[in-house]
This record gives C-alpha cells, structure tokens and sequence, in this order.
C-alpha cells in the first residue's frame, strides 16, 4: 500500500482541541442526588426498562455488557446487589444543560456534541500547562454541577477524542491526558482501528481484512488507497491521526432533523391511542425544533408491530408530509401527523412503536411565505406563550388536547427516580440533620 509521506512530521497547528465529557453521564446524575449509591454498582436502562444502557465502572467491573436485556440479566443483578434504574431523561437533560452552560462560562468556543460530550477549542500558545488548565476545568465543573468529567487535548478533534479515552482509562492520568505536543505515532500503536471515532464497525472489518489493526497501521497507508476504501471522509479521519486538522469546531449545534418517538408500554391496537402518541411525539419534536429556531417543511411519520414476534404479522410503514410552509407550529404539525397516521394505520395489528422525524429544516428568520396564505403572529406568540409556561410548570402543564392526558400506552419506567431538579414536588428535601 505504501506510506505516506504526511507521516514523517508533526504540523503545526494554530490550535489545541480539547473533549470534556461526562463519566458514566447517567449513573453519575443518579449518584448526584443518592450519595449512597456511590461506589456501588450501578446500571440505567434504555426505555420500556429494555437494556442497560449505562454502568458504573463497579458495574463494568462484574462483567456487566453495554446493551446486555435487562430480563438476561435480572438474576445476575439481583444476585451481585446492581442497582437499577429506569432512564430519567428529564434529569439527565437538564443536568447536561448545567455542564455545558458551566462550561460555555469558562471558555469561549464550545461544540455541543451531545448530551454528555464537547469540543472546546483553544490558542495554542494560550496555555503552556494544558494539564494543569484541564485540572482546573474538571475541578470547576465538579463544583458547580456536581458531575465528574474527563478531558483529552490534542491537535484535532480525533486525536482529542483518543486522550480523553486515555484520561478515562488510565489512572495515570488523574482524569486529564495532554497528547497535544506528542507524536501521534508514540501511542497509536496501542489505539485498536475500531475504537477511532469516524471508523466504524464496517470499516473497522474492512480494515481488519487487509492486516490493520491500530492507528498506527492507518497512517502508514496511503492517501489514495484510503480515499477508495473509506471515502474522503475516511481520509479525513486519517488526517485528523496525523495530527493535520481536517474537522472543525462547530459552535452552531442545530440539528439537521429532529426525531421523536418510544416503544409504548404494551403493544397498541386503537387508533384513538396511536393518535395520542403521534401528537404527544410531535409535541416534543416541535418543541426542540422552536428552541433552536427552526421551521420544519417535511414530517414523516411511522409505525412499526414487534418485528421478532413469532405469532403477530410484521408491520412497518411510514408516510412523508410535504408541508405547504415551513412551520414549528404545534398545532399544524399535529394536523399533518394524524392525516398521515390514517393513511398507515392497519387495523387489527398490534403495534409497538411510532414516531416523527422533522426535516427540511430552516432558520427561523429565512420563513418562505405562501402566496395564498396569510401569516398569524397570534399562532407564534401562543408557541412562545406555550413554551415558556411548560418551561417553567413542566412540559405537559398545558398541551393540545389530542396527546391526551393519561398516556396509558406510554413506556415502563418501573424503577425511575424522582425529577430532582425539574418538578417541584420532586426537590430534594434537607432534614435539620443535613442529610438528603
């Protein structure tokens, strides 16, 4: 294959990337409000309590696999005293929302990569003590939201992405990993080709069928071999190992389509309840649409019946809305959701899912008017009216009257803990003796 000659030097860069993220994000906001459970193992499942999705490191340490069901492995946790808990997406949202407003006070360019993780990009001469800045940073977001995090630098985002596994893995590091000044082929060698973020599973076995195994085999390829495997986007991956910045920080974090949508709690045969779950779904959606001021011009939606069921027929469908405007109109996107649902539901059939996904998305302020239709500020003032209630009250205080109210059909959380910090009724209580 040949190697290529980008390998043989260290380029300058003018900057230093840096990762924070959240130890066992979820595990870590349930030990936060339930000191008790610290050094413990502890687990958190995905919805309908279906699988582990989180574990503490006294977790992994037993053995426990990430995505393991939880019904395989109700008898093990049982027997080994594994604390479980349903997923609280609520508290878990909301306690991001903490980290990164804490870390956006402290440093000026942050990339919100998702709920537990963000780039932050800084001078390289700013700094002559990463460590001792990473350190500080890890300590004040301690502080202020209670939440531990780990933190990798280097030269690009890919190579920031390896330290902070180091800074998490190895004890050495004390939580920070400085690879930023370090030549990446001194530590690639140890950096398995699956676990470089934008390889993936396929072409991490593409790569394996050809002898490359680490890092440190994928810079050594050449540039035109790995532009017909893996795409440029694959070379830019590449590059990025090479120390050479190809991926740039992002500082706007809207997103490109917006999904809502959770298996229900039983399976679902009456429209009336499919209805209800599609506006409460589209309720969501529309929210997190106006909170990054965007407008949505298509709506799909989907259902789907247990696709390993061996004695129910498999069913899935979707149907895709062109709308007439872009809109982040609750009410509209309700209307055009429920129209599409009629055209897919099929009686008869039990279902286990449904969902929306909002694409063809726009700012805000580029609204493309219809020539035959006239705009309604009152129907924006009531979005924003909405929002700022729910916001305030909690998200279903006021809602359209199509998502219902009881929500029986919606997922098991049998073992969810309380809404600390977003319902009042869930707060915290201190007793006179200091103790939660």
């Amino acid at each position: 294959m040949g190697s290529s000659h980008l390998r043989h030097s260290q380029p300058v860069t003018k900057y230093i990337f840096g990762l924070v993220d959240c130890n066992n994000f979820y595990v870590s906001c349930e030990r936060l409000f339930n000191p008790k459970l610290e050094k413990q193992p502890v687990v958190v499942l995905s919805n309908n309590d279906g699988c582990i999705i989180a574990r503490s490191n006294e977790a992994k340490a037993l053995g426990i696999a990430m995505g393991t069901p939880f019904f395989k492995a109700a008898a093990f946790l049982r027997q080994h005293g594994v604390k479980v808990f349903s997923s609280n997406y609520p508290l878990y949202g909301d306690m991001s929302w903490r980290v990164m407003t804490t870390l956006k006070k402290l440093e000026p360019e942050v990339e919100v990569y998702s709920i537990d993780e963000a780039f932050i990009r800084l001078p390289q001469q700013a700094l002559p003590d990463l460590e001792g800045y990473g350190k500080r940073l890890r300590s004040t977001i301690k502080q202020h939201t209670g939440i531990p995090v780990s933190i990798g630098f280097g030269p690009t985002k890919t190579l920031a992405k390896i330290a902070n596994r180091l800074a998490k893995k190895e004890n050495k590091y004390q939580g920070v990993c400085d690879l930023s000044s370090v030549h990446p082929e001194s530590f690639l060698a140890g950096c398995p080709v699956g676990d470089i973020w934008g390889i993936g599973r396929r072409n991490s076995e593409k790569l394996h069928q050809q002898g490359i195994t680490s890092g440190l085999d994928l810079i050594k390829c050449d540039d035109d071999w790995i532009r017909k495997r893996l795409t440029i986007s694959g070379l830019r991956t590449v590059m990025e190992l090479r120390a050479i910045p190809c991926i740039e920080l992002e500082k706007t974090s809207k997103s490109k389509s917006i999904s809502s949508s959770k298996s229900f709690g039983y399976q679902v045969e009456h429209l009336s309840e499919l209805r209800e779950a599609a506006a409460t779904y589209v309720t969501q959606a529309a929210v997190k649409l106006r909170l990054q001021q965007s407008l949505a011009g298509c709506l799909q939606i989907y259902v789907t019946t247990n696709r390993f069921s061996k004695t129910q027929p498999c069913y899935a469908a979707k149907e895709i809305i062109n709308l007439p405007e872009a809109t982040a109109d609750t009410g509209i996107l309700i209307k055009s959701a429920l129209q599409g649902l009629e055209k897919i539901y099929r009686p008869g059939l039990r279902y286990q899912k449904t969902g929306v996904v909002l694409s063809h998305l726009v700012a805000a302020s580029r609204r493309q008017l219809s020539l035959f239709t006239r705009t309604n500020k009152n129907r924006d003032r009531l979005m924003t009216a909405l929002d700022l209630i729910n916001g305030r009250w909690g998200r279903f205080t006021i809602q359209h009257g199509a998502a219902g109210f009881s929500k029986p059909w919606q997922h098991r959380q049998e073992m969810k803990s309380p809404a600390y910090t977003t319902r009042w009724t869930d707060l915290p209580k201190v007793g006179s003796s200091g103790q939660l």
